[in-house]
């Protein structure tokens, strides 16, 4: 097998020099910090984020209020067809911005670096990352965008945010969902697991209705939301009450998606049973070949 990507790169695969974002008093001394008004710089086009959390907001504003803004905004020179008034456009400090806004500032300190759209997609992606501030829908749309408008592949995306290929690709199938169940994923109902498991009901939305409905009534785990799709595609009528898998099965199951970086589905019998390794891309089929025949 290939030796393994390294991960957890960061901003710091991205920008060829210190992180900007942890040091800022390094870099100020190499490209200058300016102070500019607030009303200058406009949101990043392509932010990936589309929800901020009013209270970690109004804690950021009231510790900026104390402590002032430790980090510079990282932005770019606005172009020529800008709206007047608007000579800077945000890289990322997106939540920095409006705190300190909201803190009462009318200017802000600011890095200025040239930066194509693609890597404001990136850069804005990584920072959210980084800080955990994305929902998985919002991490998979951005990774969706860097797939499509700049024809990255789910390797390249993969090393520029440091995470591993399987990662994305999961992120990305999470998109295939219809609008019902990413709204109560967005939501925090259920997890990014219990989505992916969902997905086993996608062509059913009757079926994926009734399941959303047990998961989040019953609690269940992921493991038993996978247990409970399994039972519903085998036969659309089964009680929802009825049992999941024991936990010896799904212990196993989880050991071989740990091992394979993918869903397993092990159904068991008296006369044995079946393995059933699922791929969604021709990239994860690669990878799953790689482990298991090109050792």
């Amino acid at each position: 097998m290939t030796k393994k990507r390294a991960l957890g790169k960061g901003l710091g695969a991205l920008i060829p020099t210190n992180d900007p974002l942890t040091a800022a008093s390094e870099t100020s001394s190499r490209e200058g910090v300016r102070e500019v008004p607030t009303t200058s710089v406009a949101p990043n086009p392509h932010q990936p984020r589309q929800h901020m959390d009013p209270d970690a907001l109004e804690e950021l504003a009231a510790s900026i209020k104390e402590l002032g803004l430790i980090q510079p905004l990282i932005v770019s020179e606005a172009p020529a067809d800008t709206e007047p008034g608007i000579q800077y456009l945000l890289i990322a400090g997106e939540r920095r911005l409006e705190a300190s806004k909201l803190a009462g500032f009318s200017t802000v300190q600011v890095i200025v670096k040239e930066a194509t759209p693609q890597q404001m997609l990136e850069l804005a992606l990584v920072e959210n990352i980084q800080r955990a501030d994305l929902n998985p829908l919002e991490e998979a749309t951005a990774y969706q965008h860097l797939s499509q408008d700049f024809g990255l592949t789910q390797q390249q995306i993969a090393d520029r945010v440091g995470k591993n290929r399987v990662s994305v690709a999961n992120a990305l199938r999470l998109l295939r969902l219809p609008p019902f169940c990413k709204s109560v994923l967005a939501s925090g109902q259920i997890s990014e697991g219990h989505a992916r498991a969902l997905l086993g009901l996608e062509d059913d939305e009757d079926l994926l209705k009734r399941a959303i409905k047990t998961v989040i009534s019953q609690s269940l785990s992921v493991r038993q939301t996978e247990e409970l799709v399994r039972r519903l595609r085998a036969s659309p009528t089964v009680s929802q009450d009825d049992p999941v898998a024991t936990p010896e099965t799904q212990a196993l199951e989880t050991e071989f998606s740990q091992a394979l970086g993918t869903k397993v589905k092990l159904s068991r019998s008296k006369k044995g049973g079946r393995l059933t390794i699922h791929f969604y891309s021709e990239e994860e089929l690669q990878g799953l070949y790689d482990i298991l025949v090109d050792r």
